[in-house]
């Protein structure tokens, strides 16, 4: 899984690159078939900085969030818990998925003839 973080308007320290990092490496315990995490911190506005997060995984379209917060780290708390909600949401949909498709692939039942009445 890749990490890549950029910034707009501004630079991101190393330290705050690490902290950035050390929280993205979790959500591959939620959805393990992640390929890729982007982060865009947008430093336009000091006061209220803006993160974009987008995820890639396999066979499926990008996972995209977005929060602006008073701090930094809050808007990535924030735009992480909207990310995890999205990913349990689309793992619960798959996993009901195939509970429902072995449901369908059962051999009908051959009722056994009554005979006639």
């Amino acid at each position: 899984m890749q990490i890549r973080i950029s910034a707009r308007h501004g630079h991101l320290s190393d330290a705050t690159q690490a902290k950035i990092t050390a929280k993205l490496e979790r959500l591959p315990r939620l959805f393990e078939r992640l390929t890729a995490i982007e982060v865009t911190v947008d430093l336009e506005h000091r006061e209220n900085p803006a993160v974009d997060l987008r995820v890639s995984a396999e066979h499926k379209h990008d996972f995209v969030a977005t929060e602006q917060a008073g701090d930094l780290m809050a808007s990535l708390d924030g735009c992480l818990h909207k990310l995890e909600q999205q990913l349990r949401k689309y793992k619960q949909k798959v996993q009901d998925h195939h509970k429902r498709e072995g449901l369908r692939q059962q051999p009908a039942r051959a009722e056994p003839d009554a005979g006639p009445p």
